[in-house]
């Protein structure tokens, strides 16, 4: 089968990259594939990151990319129309996570469509954003119309596409889970005491990785601590670039009085380096106020580590609770912090360990890649 798969890949910063980086590893072992990625993925106007891309980072993909898109250049989306012509493929992959890319999407989908017999399939991370508005809507619905084929990565996901637009077929909506990064971020297999000598903190350690953005509720993790700290000492260790001002989460850490028990790690952080984070830890917390999936809970499954987050989006669907992790209610810092307490205080690292474990190949990307393919027998 021949599968043209559209969206940023390496050296591309981001989930939707590393996502599409391994997808398409898979998919290359079975099928044959094109991967187009973009040339520029956002202006910086937009982007408050300091860098869109990690030059630094290892190449670990078996694939060849084909850097032709530029989001502000229509000029490369015609390109790109005539460069999946000529391939004429039986299926189109498009990622969707954001209505940025509302235009781009639509000029070569109303093309793909008008033009060729390729389906054209759309794998929602987020059907709508977490932030979203009214216009937001109206773009999604616009370009998502398009679609042939839908899979997204958790049943509350389906539910929003389906109200999205009605009239779909509820047949060409494919939810299955969100797969784990196993191997992507290991380059060598490293110790708990190991990886903290690395990174020069000892003892107990929690976690929360990844851009820091408003809706992932880093505020509540960190008004939990001083009622963590009353039962447990540990390092609450926050990893990853702001989106804002990090003025008021410093402020905040201040105010709790348990700044000498959180560390600040504010940049991003290589592939090759990730490791040393989530070895060192003990347990990763999403206290997300929102969310659909989370890539964050497959690199914390990948390295053997249980996840504590909220009741919000598909996270319930991922961390089943007291067997791989605890989910908590969202803007509940109390909540938070008796189920942190509760998973040293009962010694849960073993038992939630031998779970993951036997979670594995629910989550394999062979299983992704036989999702894709199997849309070739729905009709």
């Amino acid at each position: 089968m021949k599968i043209c798969v559209v969206g940023p890949a390496y050296p591309f910063k981001g989930g939707i990259a590393h996502y599409n980086n391994w997808l398409c590893n898979f998919v290359s072992k079975k099928h044959d594939l094109k991967c187009i990625s973009f040339k520029r993925l956002y202006p910086k106007l937009i982007y408050p990151g300091k860098s869109q891309k990690d030059l630094s980072a290892e190449n670990r993909t078996n694939f060849e990319i084909i850097e032709l898109l530029d989001s502000l250049n229509p000029f490369s989306w015609l390109f790109t129309f005539k460069k999946i012509k000529e391939y004429n493929p039986d299926f189109i992959l498009f990622y969707w996570w954001t209505p940025y890319f509302t235009f781009l999407n639509k000029f070569l989908t109303w093309n793909i469509k008008k033009k060729l017999n390729s389906k054209i399939i759309y794998l929602c991370h987020n059907v709508l954003p977490h932030e979203k508005s009214t216009i937001d809507k109206i773009l999604s619905k616009f370009a998502l119309k398009d679609g042939n084929f839908f899979v997204v990565h958790a049943d509350k996901e389906k539910q929003n596409l389906q109200k999205l637009l009605p009239s779909l077929n509820s047949k060409s909506i494919i939810s299955t889970v969100h797969p784990s990064y196993d191997v992507q971020f290991k380059f060598k297999e490293i110790s708990k005491r190991e990886a903290q000598k690395k990174i020069k903190i000892s003892g107990k350690i929690i976690l929360f990785f990844g851009y820091v953005r408003d809706y992932k509720g880093l505020m509540y993790l960190i008004d939990a601590m001083p009622h963590i700290l009353k039962e447990v000492d540990l390092t609450l260790l926050i990893v990853g670039e702001f989106w804002k001002d990090k003025k008021i989460y410093i402020e905040r850490i201040k105010k709790t009085g348990a700044k000498k028990n959180i560390r600040v790690v504010d940049k991003y952080i290589p592939d090759n380096e990730v490791g040393y984070y989530y070895s060192a830890s003990d347990l990763v917390v999403l206290p997300y106020l929102s969310a659909t999936n989370s890539g964050i809970i497959q690199i914390a499954f990948g390295f053997g580590k249980p996840v504590i987050t909220t009741n919000v989006g598909g996270l319930p669907e991922i961390v089943k609770n007291n067997k791989t992790g605890f989910v908590v209610p969202p803007k509940n810092s109390i909540e938070l912090a008796n189920k942190i307490v509760k998973y040293y205080k009962e010694e849960k690292e073993k038992p939630f360990k031998q779970n993951i474990k036997k979670e594995k190949e629910r989550f394999s990307w062979n299983r992704m890649v036989e999702t894709i393919g199997g849309l070739s027998n729905i009709k």
